[in-house]
């Protein structure tokens, strides 16, 4: 009950990180929620026994508890993205959102330009598309990577950071905004929140709540159908610097993913209750499968090991599980090989090509689930 926790999705996202942490903050005395990767594109639903609904993106999914939440320099900040969560929150019942977050100084700020320079990366894919959120997460890690410290970050002063603006516009080729615009929004995000460098003291039990899932993982996720986001324990335990926590990886009763990329145990004839997802414009169409168990268990493996496990979506039909893949020996041959694991090692962009054509191994629904 005293120890912190990292809540980790071992899915392709959507598995009830938000519930979970939610149900966290309710049956313990948390300090603070902090937020380890991702951005503005994650969507962690949380509904309390009230009724009242909120769609968690950069806030963490303890608020409607009172939980304090922190931005660490892993997450890329959209303040516009912000300003519209804070003021839903505000609406159902949380006095003053602003005053329960803190956000690091060295986070990348997602703009409207890495937003625009996204969305038309995207269309040019046409029917390759990857799936991207559209909220310009990948581009602005992309920009980071590549022009170093001209990337936009929440700490900067507004002369420097109109000047980083003006060069970023120029470099990505797009229109958007005008700058000034853009700098006094953020003059007034930064007035609103408090900056901090590095992570406050941990003065109790603290959940580290990730985005997105481990089946996404830029390392670990089946290119190029991936986020530019380390969604393992990674980040967290980067900013814990040894101090101990519960490895929590959470599951649903079934398999899901937003838009394109591989989803073995794919069903279309699956009818399961989806209140909070659905197709997306940039995202695709969300998609449901039997439980995998073979992509769920290489989650695990290359993410570590977890110590517990969090499955959700109980209330939903038992579904079949898949316990191995048939999947093709290489792209040169008809031959198949019967496998309950996948490669975590160098084999995996190879693997992610034969991965359309593995097909599920099912067993009995009854006696396969615990």
């Amino acid at each position: 009950m005293n120890e912190h926790v990292i809540v980790v999705d071992l899915g392709y996202g959507d598995a009830g990180k938000g519930t979970v942490v939610d149900w966290l903050c309710a049956t313990r005395p948390v300090h603070a929620v902090v937020r380890f990767n991702g951005g503005a594109q994650a969507a962690h639903n949380v509904v309390l026994p009230d009724g009242r609904h909120h769609t968690f993106a950069q806030f963490g999914s303890g608020t409607l508890r009172g939980v304090r939440t922190h931005l660490s320099r892993f997450v890329v900040v959209d303040p516009l993205a912000l300003s519209a969560e804070a003021e839903h929150l505000e609406r159902i019942g949380v006095p003053d959102p602003y005053g329960l977050i803190t956000v690091d100084r060295d986070c990348l700020l997602a703009t409207p330009y890495h937003v625009e320079a996204n969305r038309r990366r995207e269309l040019a894919r046409g029917k390759d598309r990857h799936g991207s959120c559209g909220m310009g997460i990948g581009e602005t890690m992309a920009y980071a990577l590549e022009h170093g410290s001209l990337a936009p970050r929440a700490g900067d002063p507004s002369p420097v950071l109109a000047r980083k603006l003006r060069v970023l516009r120029e470099a990505l080729g797009v229109e958007g905004p005008p700058v000034e615009d853009c700098v006094a929004a953020y003059e007034a995000f930064a007035s609103r929140v408090r900056l901090v460098d590095g992570l406050p003291p941990l003065s109790g039990p603290t959940v580290f709540e990730g985005a997105q899932g481990v089946l996404l993982d830029e390392n670990h996720g089946f290119d190029p159908y991936t986020t530019w986001s380390t969604t393992t324990f990674a980040n967290a335990e980067t900013l814990l610097e040894g101090a101990g926590a519960v490895r929590l990886g959470v599951l649903r009763t079934y398999t899901t993913r937003h838009g394109p990329g591989p989803l073995v145990t794919e069903d279309p004839t699956l009818e399961l209750p989806e209140r909070h997802n659905g197709t997306g414009p940039w995202q695709g169409p969300f998609r449901t499968g039997h439980f995998d168990a073979v992509a769920h268990r290489y989650a695990i493996e290359a993410a570590g090991g977890v110590d517990e496990l969090a499955l959700t979506h109980l209330d939903a039909p038992v579904s079949r599980l898949c316990h191995a893949y048939d999947l093709p020996a290489d792209d040169h041959t008809q031959e198949t090989a019967r496998v309950t694991r996948l490669p975590t090692g160098g084999g995996r962009a190879a693997l992610t090509g034969r991965m359309p054509r593995a097909r599920p191994v099912y067993g009995d629904a009854v006696t396969d689930w615990p």
